[in-house]
């Protein structure tokens, strides 16, 4: 099977005769584009909690804004806000995709018999992350709107969400499957769009990239759980 085949099998399931086909294409690179980027920057700035409490509190209070204030304290409006137009772009992302998933039992089926006939390993990453987009499709919204609903953020803050709220359970399921569909759908947009033709050395970079953020997520995700554990409610706003 040759590489037009395989990649004609891909888009088996998009609707390639309707005339906004190649603009829905664009406008999924373009949002996996930067949600793939915000994944990269969300990860790093999460994990200054590994360099103590007050690392965290300052990325924290930058982000948000704090440079504008007369106390230095940041604006939660700032994660309010960005958090809509995350929202906005996991949703005009998921409607453009939903597009090439299988919706019948026999599409699943007939992409059973391709996966286990042939050993092509982007036929394999793409299954994976219309898996984990699947997957996401649950969890990320509830993420999202967790940090609309309640945007303040900070040591103590984010280690009652994570511990006492019990939301490292999502997180866990999250961190994956988020990690491995984003890194995954970057290396299919690269390729896809001809910015590489090194499809091996890209693959992997890719890995190493999921193997390093779930890594930093995890440790990050640790870090919470252990200074939750160590907090009573009602809980008392970190302050250097």
């Amino acid at each position: 099977m040759n590489e037009k085949s395989l990649q004609s099998h891909h888009t088996h399931y998009a609707s390639l005769g309707s005339p906004w086909s190649a603009k829905a294409d664009k406008v999924q690179s373009i949002t996996g584009i930067l949600l793939g980027c915000f994944l990269l920057a969300h990860l790093h700035f999460e994990s200054s909690i590994l360099l103590g409490k007050e690392a965290f509190y300052y990325v924290v209070q930058f982000l948000e804004g704090g440079m504008f204030s007369s106390t230095g304290h940041g604006f939660p409006l700032v994660t309010k806000l960005f958090s809509i137009f995350i929202l906005i772009v996991v949703m005009l992302h998921a409607l453009v995709a939903l597009r090439r998933f299988p919706a019948q039992l026999g599409q699943w089926r007939a992409l059973r018999r391709h996966m286990s006939g042939i050993n092509h390993k982007d036929s394999h990453a793409w299954f994976w992350q219309l898996a984990t987009g699947f997957i996401l499709f649950f969890l990320a919204p509830v993420h999202i709107f967790t940090m609309i609903t309640n945007p303040e953020i900070g040591p103590h803050l984010s280690a009652e969400r994570v511990y006492h709220a019990n939301a490292w359970l999502l997180y866990a399921l999250l961190l994956p499957a988020v990690v491995i569909h984003a890194m995954i759908g970057l290396y299919r947009v690269a390729v896809k769009w001809g910015l590489t033709a090194n499809r091996a050395g890209l693959r992997k970079v890719a890995k190493v990239l999921i193997v390093y953020l779930i890594s930093i997520g995890l440790l990050s995700l640790i870090s919470y759980i252990l200074i939750g554990r160590e907090l009573s409610l009602p809980i008392t706003p970190f302050v250097p």
